[in-house]
């Protein structure tokens, strides 16, 4: 006789019941969040939690700032017109993958109780339930390589700022390197903070000062604008411009890593959505008028960030001063699930202890060590934003929330509770068409992109744009940064023009930056 499941035999059933039992017994061992009796009756809420508007702004922290300020440069190699439509697409894309992820996670709160409880790693266990424990721990490397090789750039661009501040305020000239350091050392003791509802404030002002950034770069380049306009040039056109350009466009918009760590903080994590709708829309805003400016005054004369293009100094030291203080207190973010991750690994208790102070002081010293290793801003950026950034921004959401969705839909249809994952046959029957049309368009763009952006950033980092680490240079006898304490790229052909009519201050050219 034939049982109710899809015409299985009674024996079937009972292994499919087996290996259900093995895999939800498997991931109760794995899981790495707190477990207690729940009403799952009823919709997660979080008393202490911060409410949508607030993650909102807490998501426009976490993304803009490092790449606000690269944005015009990738403008500039992309030609422009594609640039500008590129940036719209990937605004687009990142909002969608972002909408998804947060509906990824509230299937795990309305399914398993243990994640209404603080959870160290979230986005690596909606890995391992959509696609298995094995995935889980292949999410958890990922998010690591990402949030480290972002701390690597927000540490290289706060410390870039800082040298330029201090040779346009006192005519000093202190070594890049040295900077990273003091940077570093001083940024160390917010890390030690636990979770993004505890220094949510933090990112707040973060987002606040790139709004202001954002309005004084318009009004610098307005008023350069008489004078670098009429003569600017575009690079010519290569194909490895336009792969860079995705891999900062990628970077500039990217920071899922973090987004189920902040939704876990909410008080209603179901309005998650309502955040991601403020927070991309707030970002359009930012990006597109600073992308118009860059291209439209200073055409080729830009190089890695425009802040050094706007040609007046107090202008130009506010904006860093804005940017570097954004890059500081995003660090916040940033460092957290990678500390929280190693840890895991380690056992650290959740509390304030003095093994969280050895583990996070151990991960400072390793981002400050590869910042010394590799002082590059602008190709380290396409890196990150080409390789983990895309797999962790546009290629997983996708995956895992068709996965879980599937899941979901499956069990209720079947009133089975516990099943392990579902296969690809069935991520096909039960997700409908639009999702799966819209899903597998934007990872095929991922993969096509970051790969190639990816490719690009290697070749741009080891020819090009090598820089000699800083614990190396000095044995050779040269210094990693140059000795000139002029702090302004001036425009033009020749980046010899300046509004001031005084070439003194022009920083030392750089005519093939673009080739």
């Amino acid at each position: 006789m034939q049982s109710q499941d899809h015409g299985s035999t009674p024996g079937m059933t009972q292994a499919k019941e087996n290996r259900a039992f093995e895999f939800d017994a498997a991931s109760r061992r794995s899981s790495k969040c707190s477990k207690s009796s729940v009403d799952m009756s009823r919709p997660f809420f979080n008393p202490t939690g911060l409410n949508w508007f607030v993650t909102g702004l807490f998501v426009v922290g976490d993304l803009a700032g490092g790449g606000l300020v690269a944005l015009p440069t990738a403008i500039i190699q992309s030609e422009f017109y594609p640039g500008l439509i590129m940036c719209s697409i990937m605004i687009i894309v990142v909002t969608y993958t972002a909408y998804v992820l947060g509906l990824s996670w509230n299937i795990l709160l309305d399914t398993w109780p243990e994640y209404r409880h603080h959870c160290r790693k979230p986005y690596p266990e909606i890995g391992a339930r959509a696609m298995g424990p094995f995935v889980g721990s292949l999410v958890s490397a990922c998010i690591d390589v990402t949030q480290f090789g972002i701390a690597v750039v927000y540490l290289l661009l706060a410390s870039k700022n800082i040298q330029n501040m201090i040779m346009a305020f006192w005519g000093v000239n202190i070594t890049f390197c040295v900077l990273v350091l003091i940077v570093a050392a001083c940024l160390l003791p917010i890390t030690f903070l636990k979770s993004p509802q505890d220094f949510w404030w933090a990112v707040v002002i973060a987002m606040m000062t790139t709004s202001a950034a954002v309005i004084m770069i318009i009004v610098g380049s307005i008023i350069d604008l008489p004078t670098c306009s009429p003569i600017k040039q575009m690079p010519p056109f290569t194909i490895t411009n336009i792969f860079l350009a995705m891999g900062t466009f990628l970077f500039s918009v990217g920071g899922h890593s973090a987004f189920p760590t902040i939704q876990h903080d909410m008080k209603h994590p179901k309005e998650f959505t309502k955040s991601v709708a403020l927070a991309f829309s707030i970002m359009a805003c930012m990006y597109i008028p600073v992308c118009i400016m860059g291209y439209v005054v200073y055409g080729d004369s830009l190089r890695d960030s425009i802040i050094p293009s706007i040609q007046t100094v107090w202008i130009q030291q506010v904006i860093n001063i804005l940017i570097t203080v954004h890059c500081i207190l995003t660090l916040t973010i940033v460092f957290n699930p990678l500390n929280q991750e190693v840890e895991e690994f380690f056992d650290v208790p959740q509390k304030f202890c003095i093994q969280r102070v050895l583990v996070r002081s151990g991960i400072m010293v390793a981002v400050v060590f590869v910042a010394e290793s590799v002082p590059t801003f602008g190709p380290l950026l396409d890196l990150v934003g080409g390789s983990t950034l895309t797999l962790t921004s546009v290629i997983l959401p996708c995956l895992f929330f068709l996965y879980l969705e599937a899941h979901r839909k499956k069990e209720e249809q079947l009133g089975l509770k516990g099943t392990p994952p579902v296969c690809i046959k069935e991520v096909w029957a039960y997700n409908n068409q639009t999702t799966l049309v819209i899903c597998c368009t934007i990872i095929v763009i991922g993969l096509i992109g970051g790969g190639c952006a990816t490719f690009s950033a290697i070749v741009e980092l080891t020819s090009t744009q090598f820089n000699m680490p800083c614990y190396v240079a000095p044995f050779l006898h040269k210094s990693a940064t140059n000795t000139s304490t002029a702090q302004t790229n001036c425009c033009g052909p020749l980046q010899d023009i300046s509004i001031f009519n005084n070439t003194a201050l022009c920083s030392p050219t750089q005519l093939n930056f673009y080739n």
